[in-house]
């Protein structure tokens, strides 16, 4: 059966964490759901750099399709990074959840943030009413995230994400996410201000995910740092071969090859 919203859910109560990685495109999806993840997330910027573009330059078509495209690929369920869910009022935000809903996408997050600046906090908690009300009010449900970006576009610091976060909660979302937080303190500090399940972005200075597990975390996404990883693999390979005339980046591959294999199998 396909995945559904209550099977997203439902992983938030792991322990531990619910481990969320973000493929770039259906072969990297594929892998991931082989080496045994229960869920996956897609990446905007991941995304958009597999079709040679910037961060941001993802259409709301576009951005849906491969959501349900990576969910019909692996039978996980998958959140769907919708960004500012592709409108600045409530009504396109709905519109957004909706079509992702018919497309048969499960989760989706929205963002705060419009792209060049935050919203108000009291507009912010609308569009996420909005796109609650979408979510839940039909037949088929989505699970939706909502996101307090004002840390990760240094606009204001924990307590305007918590602000944020608690009015989210109380705007009828299914889990909350302040990207940027990296200090446990302030992580806990997120944790305990709120009932949902919250999501932290593992980059550079992040507890490990013990860490996380102690301090209440439910869930852990990566954003495009494996997409990053990737494209760095092919650059460092491709300045070996044009600047040293040598191979190395073959050394253990055979290994990586057979997964691979075995992935698209």
């Amino acid at each position: 059966m396909p995945a559904t919203a209550a099977d997203f859910l439902a992983l938030h109560r792991s322990d531990p964490p619910l481990l969320l990685p973000n493929p770039w495109d259906i072969g990297s999806a594929k892998i991931l759901a082989a080496l045994g993840f229960d869920a996956l997330a897609t990446t905007s910027g991941g995304f958009a750099a597999s079709l040679g573009r910037h961060d941001g330059n993802v259409t709301r078509d576009e951005a849906i399709a491969h959501a349900a495209q990576i969910g019909e690929a692996t039978g996980l369920p998958v959140n769907g990074d919708f960004e500012n869910c592709f409108a600045d009022d409530p009504d396109g935000v709905a519109e957004t959840v909706r079509l992702a809903i018919e497309a048969g996408v499960v989760a989706c997050s929205v963002e705060d943030y419009s792209g060049s600046a935050m919203y108000d906090i009291g507009p912010a908690a609308e569009r996420v009413a909005a796109a609650a009300e979408a979510a839940h009010g039909g037949a088929v449900k989505l699970a939706l995230t909502a996101r307090a970006e004002n840390i990760l576009h240094r606009h204001s610091g924990v307590d305007d994400a918590i602000a944020r976060l608690q009015a989210y909660q109380e705007a009828g979302a299914d889990a909350l996410y302040a990207p940027g937080l990296r200090d446990i303190a302030d992580i806990r500090a997120v944790v305990s201000s709120v009932d949902l399940p919250v999501n932290v972005l593992a980059v550079p200075g992040v507890p490990p995910i013990a860490e996380l597990a102690e301090a209440g975390v439910q869930r852990v996404s990566i954003g495009s740092s494996f997409a990053w990883v990737a494209y760095g693999a092919l650059v460092r390979a491709a300045n070996e071969l044009r600047d040293a005339g040598t191979y190395g980046y073959n050394d253990g591959l055979r290994e990586a090859y057979q997964q691979v294999r075995e992935a698209f199998s």
